[in-house]
């Protein structure tokens, strides 16, 4: 029998919502936080990407690399029972790295000629790839924290999330190229890059590099991939124990989405991905799942409009009646498009992946009222 959405937030260790920009990840992270936090589990929410609203909605005025915990007296005010307890925190990239180094260097002093070189002071704030691949080393650090029952982790954007799943070997693949070991043996040769040890090609290329960058450069890169190569091990060894980590059975993805065309693609794109990862899918959120208006079964004229009008005493245009069922008949017509769209989605889940659909609201969530509320809808499997 297929697991619910609600079986995961009870059952899992880590849930991880992944999806498309603007689909509604972030609440639906949050969510999912509070769903558990009210059923009695203590829950760590942590973002890699800092959005205000996920702060807003929680209650903070603001998202931090500190743990922040979310008062009880937020949730009684805004009606929601809480059983458990939640705590929100953002990634601290450099802070995560740094801890990193720390941990696998062969002594404080080699660490500290890493911590202080100029090359990783960029490498560990601004590379491309690092911010994801810290994202996991801080949720498999956390995974293991006895103060929490369950992490939920709210990952940037698709395409980042896919730069996610491939972090660990990517790292690995770095650390141990031809290119690293060639700098560093050119290095350890003389203690310092020296150009006589390099082919003459190569050192045009980075005669040229150290005019650009100025002449501390190459000998602030040769320091940096010496200290390095300290942490070659350890690194390795790390990156795979965490792409094992996202392989778990403690771990589920939880895929979200829109009912547009382009956002269920991007989502079935990466359903795709982690199937061949061999990596859990969850379940599928549907967001702003449009619901056919009242009376669809028999829509009203424009005779009905004028009485409902007249009903509730409103004061509108002279061509009100006619607008209103026009208004009627778009919304039956969405409707029909939001199923239609869902139901190619319904087909590549071939049932083993719930879908829960969840109704389109009149406004965005910024309070803790209305997260609650989406929170037992995604519980209850939705509409």
């Amino acid at each position: 029998m297929t697991e619910t959405l609600a079986d995961l937030v009870m059952s899992r260790r880590v849930l991880v919502t992944v999806g498309a920009g603007g689909v509604g990840k972030t609440t639906t992270a949050a969510a999912l936080g509070v769903a558990a936090a009210r059923r009695g589990k203590r829950v760590l929410c942590l973002t890699i990407d800092p959005a205000r609203r996920l702060a807003e909605s929680l209650g903070l005025e603001t998202m931090s690399a500190e743990e922040q915990v979310v008062e009880r007296g937020l949730f009684e005010r805004a009606g929601i029972p809480m059983a458990g307890s939640l705590t929100a925190m953002m990634l601290d990239t450099k802070r995560t790295f740094d801890e990193l180094v720390v941990r696998h260097s062969s002594s404080p002093e080699h660490a500290r000629k890493l911590l202080d070189n100029r090359l990783y002071q960029y490498v560990s704030t601004s590379l491309a790839g690092t911010q994801e691949y810290m994202a996991m080393e801080k949720l498999v650090a956390v995974k293991e924290d006895p103060r929490f029952d369950l992490v939920i982790l709210d990952t940037p954007p698709t395409a980042n999330a896919l730069d996610f799943l491939d972090a660990p070997e990517r790292l690995a693949e770095a650390i141990d190229s031809a290119a690293m070991r060639w700098f560093v043996q050119a290095f350890e040769s003389t203690g310092t890059l020296s150009l006589n040890v390099l082919a003459r090609s190569a050192a045009v290329v980075l005669r040229g590099l150290g005019r650009i960058t100025g002449g501390g450069f190459l000998a602030a890169m040769a320091e940096f991939i010496s200290e390095l190569n300290d942490l070659f091990g350890g690194f390795k060894q790390r990156a795979k124990m965490v792409e094992e980590a996202l392989r778990s059975s403690e771990v589920s993805f939880v895929l979200v989405t829109s009912p547009a065309p382009m956002s269920l693609q991007e989502v079935v794109y990466f359903s795709e991905r982690l199937e061949s990862s061999r990596m859990p899918r969850g379940a599928f959120v549907v967001n702003r799942f449009r619901l056919p208006p009242p009376g669809a079964d028999a829509p009203p004229s424009e005779r009905d409009a004028a009485l409902a009008i007249a009903r509730h005493k409103l004061v509108l245009d002279e061509d009100a009646p006619g607008r209103l069922v026009h208004a009627h008949a778009d919304a039956e017509r969405l409707a029909a498009l939001d199923a239609v769209n869902v139901q190619a989605l319904d087909a590549k889940a071939r049932g083993r992946v719930p879908i829960v659909r969840v109704a389109e609201l009149a406004s965005d969530v910024h309070d803790l009222g209305k997260l609650g509320a989406i929170a037992e809808a995604l519980m209850s499997g939705g509409v």
